[in-house]
């Protein structure tokens, strides 16, 4: 099988790889989280660039690339730990293609292209442990219009975006909608993760909402996919980063008048972390790749890949913070803040237990060994 890249994906890679260089390096990064964990001017320049509308068709003015290329980008963007939510943006278009009505893609697939608009998927609420079949949110049909109640956690940049894609119950089934951002959406105590980027809590009152699909499970479940790999690739990235960023300070720091580089057991736990962190890549190829398999297989895939990238960025980031001793705690210092992105993406789109239990959950007796 061929893993290389075509020109059109390195050409790709290369070109976000410049803009994070230039545009979105640790220093740009420190003083976006200081004004609150989002640029809409950088953003902006995502939407310049065509990220925006990378999954959308050329229908409604996108690029019509594919989860390749999205993964390919991820990692870039994974690298400068760019903490705008473009992966959420690819959620929605993805979502929108595959279950909305087409007067729905024509009013928001657009105007999501060109950046002119940001949709966030609003699914998490207390107490579900990421189980998408939890749900207390509400919505109700009066005539010909659509009206939600209820309240979603940890919705990113949720007092930015312009919308929300929300699953809500309906007549004790799952349905997945589009809040518009209006006098029924309330967006309250924004505050920031522990990575720095934007989160807020999202409180609906009987907000205006347009039903995207009423067989909301099989859309949510999509939009998790979506997000999970894209989470994967951006871990790949950021391990790759965090890991060159090791080695350059084992081959400056000194101890016992040598660079500890030189160290045997260090360079042991060096190759460690390189082993975790290719295990990884392969499990993120993985999962790119059957994201356009049927639901069922696409989605253990993706479980399957996120609980490898879960061991894996737990393991590349305790092991850079030790192996740079107390200066890898410092806020002043990359790799504190690389160790808790990387620690919050363990615990995104499902933590490490949670995909573990959807993969056993699929295995059959023996595990097929004796069969």
């Amino acid at each position: 099988m061929d893993f290389d890249f075509s020109d059109d994906q390195t050409q790709l890679r290369d070109a976000v790889r410049k803009w994070v260089d230039k545009a979105y390096n640790f220093d740009e990064r420190r003083s976006v989280v200081a004004a609150g964990g989002f640029s809409a001017s950088a953003y902006q320049a995502l939407a310049e660039l065509g990220l925006c509308g990378l999954y959308v068709q050329d229908a409604y003015g996108g690029m019509n690339m594919g989860p390749v290329e999205g993964m390919v980008v991820m990692e870039e963007l994974g690298r400068g730990m760019v903490l705008e939510p473009l992966a959420h943006t690819w959620i929605s278009t993805a979502v929108l293609q595959a279950f909305a009505p087409d007067d729905m893609k024509t009013e928001w697939l657009p105007r999501l292209a060109g950046g002119e608009a940001l949709l966030v998927l609003a699914h998490h609420e207390k107490g579900a442990r990421y189980n998408l079949h939890t749900c207390q949110t509400t919505a109700k049909q009066v005539g010909n219009a659509w009206h939600i109640s209820g309240t979603k956690s940890l919705v990113p940049a949720g007092d930015q975006a312009h919308g929300f894609l929300v699953p809500a119950t309906v007549n004790g089934q799952l349905a997945l909608f589009l809040v518009p951002r209006s006098a029924g959406t309330l967006t309250s105590h924004a505050y920031q993760a522990q990575d720095g980027s934007r989160m807020s809590e999202l409180q609906l009152k009987d907000a205006t909402a347009q039903c995207i699909s009423t067989d909301g499970l099989a859309a949510l479940q999509l939009a998790v996919d979506v997000g999970a790999a894209c989470l994967c690739a951006e871990a790949v990235g950021l391990m790759e980063s965090t890991l060159a960023i090791t080695v350059e300070y084992m081959n400056t720091r000194k101890q016992f008048g040598v660079n500890i580089a030189s160290f045997q057991a260090l360079r042991h736990r060096v190759a460690d972390m390189k082993m975790q962190l290719e295990l990884g890549r392969s499990m993120s190829y993985y999962a790119s790749l059957k994201l356009n398999a049927p639901a069922d297989e696409r989605s253990l895939a993706v479980s399957r890949a996120k609980y490898q990238m879960g061991c894996s960025t737990r393991f590349v980031g305790q092991q850079a913070v030790q192996l740079h001793g107390g200066i890898g705690v410092t806020d002043e210092y990359i790799v504190s803040h690389c160790f808790k992105r990387l620690t919050q993406m363990e615990l995104s789109f499902g933590d490490s237990l949670h995909h573990l239990g959807a993969v056993s959950s699929q295995m059959q007796e023996a595990a097929g060994v004796f069969a």
